[in-house]
């Protein structure tokens, strides 16, 4: 099943690769000032470009293959995900935003000392940075076995080449460089996905609407089954409350986004750019989806997939199969793209994490160019890392990484947004609280694993029991509690005075 991938697509591919580099040298100088250009880029970037950022760090190689593999399989009830951030904008508004701007953060975790402890602090910002290692690992991994699997390119080359070049130009350019990248990737990956609509519907008799009667005949939309409970993963019900939890987590408590809340010259400009990040995501709706149904009614009426094909491999194979040879390396480059945007976001972010909320925290600032040196070597080890790991799993062919991934998202990644959560929206909860209710989390999560409960509902669940038990367990540690003025809701307008001050 082998497709050769050809010197034209070779071409095209290396030729955009190298762009990305420019790009990170083209800003290595602005970013090698200081700390603040570094990882904020001292908050000149345009609103609507940190919006397109925004889009392009949530959006990862395996979203742009994923999400038409399950349009093509199933339906579009996961595309109910996408409508939640319009429900979480106004709520990351108007509660977490004004904190985040009114602190000068450099990482979402400094808010989490001011409000409780270092303690609390330093244990999220140490998982932040092991998950997107792991991530790295994953975002690499995955796609690269799609796309080869489906072709002749060595994956241990693709991986390689990919994860060198997203060290260098992360590197070089800083979080400007990430975003200016973030925004040329994100045109790239609509683009690939509006050609990959256009050209499969023109070789379907009758066009979109045959796309369209087709997906209607075969529920390959949206039914009436799919508000029903019993539907399981794919009772929307579920996938909506499921994404909300998601998504609190990854606009509250994930610094690869929280991060880019610094990167605007004023809070209006932060809210501008999470209203682009949700027309975006409204946006690829058709865009994603509407892949999968296309490919579906290509597959159904024009050609036939391979027996035992792994679906996983959908759309490379499409690309290296029906387009010409330059375009398929150009769509090629737009899954990249999507890989590209991601790992960048990580490594500036995770090395933010331990400059920040570790080096600086703990050992002090007195030259803030040797900071940007030991943030760029820390982009190096964790990049590096991340890039053998992947090798590691290329040549093992580990199947069931992305549960353990998802799995460990579960775990850890979701109850730590309910601990912003309780920071903003209570005023007695405390350290001694917070660890009981992430522990108690963690266990019940374990245990819902073992169980046929959706990722979604595991989320849900997680987040709802860490805010709980943490809030009621904090009642038990009256002594712990903290001066709270100017950091929650309560006192949301009132300054913060940093104590001793």
């Amino acid at each position: 099943m082998d497709i050769g991938f050809g010197a034209g697509n070779w071409a095209v591919l290396i030729i955009y690769l190298l762009a990305t580099l420019g790009i990170g040298v083209y800003f290595t100088k602005s970013a090698g000032k200081d700390t603040k250009s570094f990882f904020t880029a001292r908050g000149k970037i345009p609103s609507w470009v940190a919006g397109f950022s925004i889009y392009a760090t949530t959006l990862s190689a395996i979203t742009f293959m994923s999400t038409p593999e399950q349009a093509f399989l199933t339906d579009w009830s996961y595309s109910f995900g996408n409508l939640t951030i319009f429900l979480i904008v106004p709520i990351l508004i108007y509660f977490y935003i004004p904190f985040f701007r009114k602190l000068n953060v450099t990482t979402a975790y400094e808010y989490l000392e001011k409000r409780f402890g270092v303690s609390i602090r330093s244990i999220s910002s140490l998982l932040f940075v092991l998950f997107h290692i792991g991530r790295i690992a994953i975002v690499i991994y995955l796609p690269t076995l799609a796309i080869t699997s489906v072709s002749s390119i060595n994956p241990m080359l693709v991986a390689s080449v990919v994860g060198v070049l997203c060290i260098v130009y992360t590197f070089l350019g800083g979080m400007e460089g990430v975003i200016w990248s973030d925004f040329i990737q994100g045109i790239i990956i609509l683009g690939g996905g509006v050609a990959i609509i256009l050209v499969g519907a023109s070789y379907i008799d009758g066009g979109l609407a045959t796309v369209i009667s087709d997906g209607i005949s075969d529920d390959k939309f949206i039914s009436s089954a799919n508000f029903s409970f019993t539907t399981g993963a794919a009772a929307i019900p579920i996938i909506f409350l499921g994404n909300i939890f998601n998504n609190l987590h990854q606009y509250t408590a994930s610094q690869d986004v929280v991060q880019r809340y610094s990167t605007t010259k004023s809070l209006k400009d932060t809210n501008t750019s999470l209203w682009t990040n949700g027309i975006l995501a409204l946006i690829t709706i058709p865009i994603f989806f509407g892949m999968g149904t296309v490919l579906y009614s290509f597959y159904t009426n024009v050609e036939i997939l391979p027996e035992g094909f792994n679906s996983s491999a959908l759309v490379p194979y499409f690309i290296l199969s029906e387009f010409p040879v330059g375009v398929a390396g150009a769509l090629i480059a737009a899954i990249f793209a999507a890989c590209q945007s991601t790992i960048s976001s990580s490594l500036n972010s995770l090395s933010a994490c331990v400059t920040t909320d570790f080096k600086q925290r703990f050992f002090g600032t007195k030259n803030e160019r040797h900071d940007v040196w030991f943030a760029r070597i820390i982009i190096i080890i964790a990049g590096t890392i991340g890039m053998f790991a992947s090798l590691y799993l290329i040549s093992t062919n580990r199947d069931e990484t992305w549960n353990l991934f998802l799995d460990i998202t579960g775990l850890f990644g979701v109850p730590i947004a309910a601990i912003f959560a309780l920071g903003i929206f209570t005023k007695r909860a405390n350290v001694p609280g917070i660890l009981i209710g992430l522990v108690f989390s963690a266990v019940l999560a374990m245990f819902i694993q073992q169980t046929d409960f959706t990722p979604f509902a595991v989320s849900s669940i997680s987040f709802v029991v860490s805010f709980i038990v943490g809030y009621l367990a904090s009642l038990l540690f009256p002594n712990y509690r903290k001066d709270t003025t100017g950091l929650t809701i309560y006192t949301k307008d009132e300054a913060y005075v940093q104590p001793g001050e």
